[in-house]
């Protein structure tokens, strides 16, 4: 590999197949920590890709309620290294949350919120088929650009029924929501009413920054959580796992699918 997108680093490797063994040039994910200051206050520090540190401070930030709108943030600038994101808000009465929730799944995901303080049902009048969710989960592949190149990073976007909106690559599935988020801040793309796809593994936080963003349907090809299941039930989230070529799993509110309810065999139980 002669040339590497930004966020992967040079690497040689041996690959070994069929009892033959070769060096190869290749390359490895890029990943880094970034501190995220808010007036002057330091906030989080993130594991993540060197890619799109600003959207991913903003999103965050959005996510986690800290702002509302792109017309709070005042500046947002990352240092010359790509380790420190500095945010000033237009307003001064801003005060650092107490404590950091880490959280789990890769690139360490961090959350002020609590599940117990959670939103009200979403109120949508989204639908859409089947057929758009598996369109949509090859623009996710096709956009995967760093993922092609050296593997070990979670792809996200954020797309209507015509086609794709944005996008993001990171080595946390978290940071890519994140990411989002913040893009469609900068861009002043609305995320309410759209759907969000992911490769990675829906878990709670990410169908809580789901709602957040508004977002009535959450896809990916792989699978969600019990609790992402429970969520999605209470707040109107449809979700939808394992999307391949020509099929997917409807696990929440097949109504926005056009699809029937139908009687679980079991309920999934708990706090």
């Amino acid at each position: 590999m002669d040339e590497h997108p930004q966020g992967a680093l040079p690497f040689t490797y041996w690959t070994v197949e069929k009892g033959h063994a070769k060096p190869v040039n290749g390359g490895v994910i890029d990943e880094s920590l970034v501190s995220i200051y808010v007036n002057g206050d330091e906030i989080a520090t993130v594991m993540c890709s060197p890619l799109d540190q600003e959207a991913l401070a903003l999103g965050f930030l959005f996510n986690e309620g800290v702002i509302d709108s792109a017309d709070e943030v005042g500046w947002v600038q990352a240092n010359v290294a790509r380790t420190v994101v500095d945010v000033l808000l237009t307003r001064s009465d801003f005060a650092p949350p107490r404590r950091m929730v880490l959280t789990s799944g890769c690139g360490g995901g961090v959350t002020f919120q609590h599940l117990s303080e959670s939103f009200p049902a979403l109120e949508s009048d989204f639908v859409t088929t089947p057929d758009v969710i598996l369109a949509r989960m090859r623009d996710l592949n096709t956009s995967a650009e760093l993922y092609r190149a050296v593997r070990g990073v979670h792809t996200a976007i954020l797309a209507d029924e015509n086609g794709m909106l944005l996008s993001a690559e990171d080595v946390g599935r978290h940071n890519t929501i994140d990411k989002i988020a913040g893009k469609a801040l900068q861009a002043e793309v609305v995320t309410r009413d759209r759907m969000l796809l992911t490769s990675g593994r829906i878990s709670s936080e990410m169908l809580g920054k789901a709602r957040r963003m508004g977002v009535p349907l959450v896809a990916s090809r792989t699978a969600p959580t019990s609790i992402a299941v429970k969520l999605a039930e209470a707040w109107n989230i449809c979700v939808a796992g394992y999307v391949r070529r020509d099929s997917l799993r409807v696990y929440t509110h097949p109504g926005r699918l056009g699809l029937p309810e139908v009687e679980s065999l079991e309920t999934i139980s708990g706090d």
